[in-house]
């Protein structure tokens, strides 16, 4: 298990579901994860729940409001980026062709963020933390350990965040598969796969993978409990063991597990 207290800028820093049963979420994730919900009222009949591992924060998940349903927002999953100042990174979205959907604010004393568009239409947050660093802990069955960029305009999308984030957007050795690395700083954090890949019809979108001890083990239960398998289990050559999976309310997510970790 690896602790963090504090992200660089950069790094995937939060993980956040939007879903339309909560509570059905709350029961499949734990199960699937083994995470431990922890609610905290966001409003009149609203609550905000974190899920932790090991007592430490890996991830949350919320109620999409009314508007959000109303404008097409199906069940999702968010990924949240560390950033220096949300503001300047706002700024910055626009410069390079982005679309900020909601400017900046601050989250109570925890931090300020900001919901971003990329340039072919894939949503992320950016976070500036404050007194939330963001998800404690990694390298362990239930954390957040990749996410890729599925987008139709992988040269535009590269120029995007490497103008954002300062990503390094680049093949990996000897790697034929037109599959892009994302590095920050000295660390690999996620991909980009080959626009050929796409599933005509889906939106651009960011993936998360999440570890798991055991692929074919989790994608068996997930499904058991009403998930359903965008991609069976399948191993990558030299990488590792995926699947593709949308919960029971359509959230769709990955997981992963590699020898080499």
């Amino acid at each position: 298990m690896t602790k963090i207290d504090k992200h660089s800028a950069g790094s995937f820093c939060w993980i956040e579901l939007g879903t339309t049963d909560q509570t059905a979420a709350k029961a499949f994730y734990s199960s699937l994860f083994g995470w431990s919900p922890q609610d905290s009222p966001i409003g009149p009949n609203e609550v905000y729940t974190l899920f932790k591992l090991e007592g430490r924060d890996a991830a949350a998940g919320y109620t999409l409001r009314q508007d959000q349903r109303a404008n097409g927002v199906p069940p999702n999953w968010m990924i949240y980026i560390a950033v220096d100042s949300a503001d300047q990174a706002a700024a910055k979205t626009k410069q390079l062709g982005g679309t900020v959907i909601v400017p900046p604010f601050d989250v109570m004393d925890l931090g300020r963020m900001a919901v971003i568009q990329d340039p072919a239409g894939a949503h992320f947050c950016v976070w500036q933390a404050a007194k939330n660093s963001g998800i404690g802990i990694a390298g362990v069955a239930g954390s957040l350990c990749w996410a890729d960029l599925s987008t139709p305009d992988v040269k535009r999308a590269s120029d995007f965040y490497s103008g954002l984030f300062g990503w390094q957007i680049m093949p990996g050795e000897n790697d034929k598969s037109g599959y892009l690395h994302i590095k920050n700083g000295e660390h690999f954090i996620g991909g980009v796969p080959p626009s050929a890949h796409r599933q005509p019809g889906v939106p651009p979108h960011w993936l998360a993978y999440f570890w798991v001890d055991d692929v074919d083990a989790s994608a068996a239960k997930a499904k058991q409990m009403g998930a359903k398998l965008y991609v069976d289990p399948m191993t990558i050559e030299n990488v590792g063991r995926l699947s593709v999976i949308a919960d029971p309310q359509g959230a769709v997510f990955a997981i992963f597990n590699s020898p080499k970790h």
